[in-house]
């Protein structure tokens, strides 16, 4: 049979289509692959507020659990050992299965702050804005200084549900006072910002009069350095406070030296707090 009867008996039997047909048939074929894989994914958001908890009937972590898990390793091996090895080991689960609750290290640490800022709200605010600001400030500060981890870490941390009710709670302090919105995110920020600083530098200076209490070479050679400097009379006005001056304050291990530290720095506390809210009343024109 010659090519071209072949060619029309393969027409006549159905077995090949024009070839126009063929094109077409692929063009579409095509078209629909690179449809499907151009398909928009649904995104699973970044933010873990935004995700809902696994949804089985049973699971077997919830995320406060996790959380409490979290903060038992932060207080007692440090920030450093958060890990999610480190966790997964606290809750006796392996590492992939807690990988099933949480994506990564961030969704542990937002849910730790998270935690942690639900202990700076207060039951009730006093009437008066000026103590109400001062209740919200102290509680703050103290918070911080039970979770020393927390402060070196803030800057990881998430804007969570608990954050949002201690910022409305903190410009609920300032309802009484007549100012534009503007002003009280303003007023806030700077207390807020004190309180912080404060924390920072208190938590700091506890830790070098634990890590003295701990290591008394340590201790030695801070205070043999403190005389090697004061005696060049480069420093005479520290040298002016010796021997019991901030710079041995700052290294003295013993538990009523502890005590009185914390309460120099807890009045220390108090009186920048005051000061900058008289500073404030008199800027801002307040009552």
């Amino acid at each position: 049979m010659s090519p071209e009867s072949a060619n029309k008996s393969r027409k006549s039997s159905g077995m090949e289509l024009p070839l126009q047909t063929l094109q077409l048939f692929v063009h579409h074929t095509n078209k629909q692959i690179v449809s499907c894989t151009n398909m928009p994914r649904t995104k699973i958001p970044d933010l873990i507020w935004l995700r809902p908890q696994p949804n089985d009937r049973r699971p077997r972590f919830s995320r406060e659990q996790i959380t409490a898990a979290a903060l038992k390793v932060a207080a007692t091996e440090g920030f450093h050992a958060v890990t999610m090895k480190r966790i997964a080991q606290e809750l006796d689960c392996s590492t992939m299965a807690l990988y099933y609750y949480v994506r990564t290290k961030a969704d542990i640490v937002a849910l730790m702050h998270d935690a942690i800022l639900a202990e700076l709200l207060l039951p009730q605010l006093p009437a008066n804005w000026r103590q109400a600001v001062c209740a919200i400030a102290r509680r703050t500060r103290d918070v911080l200084l039970c979770h020393p981890w927390s402060i070196a870490s803030f800057h990881d941390a998430q804007f969570g549900p608990n954050a949002m009710r201690h910022v409305e709670q903190s410009l609920a302090a300032l309802d009484p006072l007549k100012l534009r919105r503007k002003d009280k995110l303003t007023l806030w920020a700077i207390v807020d910002a004190y309180v912080f600083g404060s924390a920072v530098r208190t938590a700091a200076s506890l830790a070098r009069m634990a890590a003295s209490k701990h290591n008394p070479a340590l201790l030695a050679d801070a205070k043999a350095f403190t005389r090697q400097q004061l005696a060049t009379g480069q420093f005479p006005r520290l040298a002016s406070f010796e021997p019991a001056g901030p710079l041995q304050d700052q290294f003295a291990p013993t538990r009523k030296a502890a005590q009185h530290r914390t309460a120099a720095l807890a009045a220390q506390f108090e009186k920048g707090l005051h000061a900058i809210l008289d500073g404030l009343v008199v800027s801002m024109h307040l009552r």
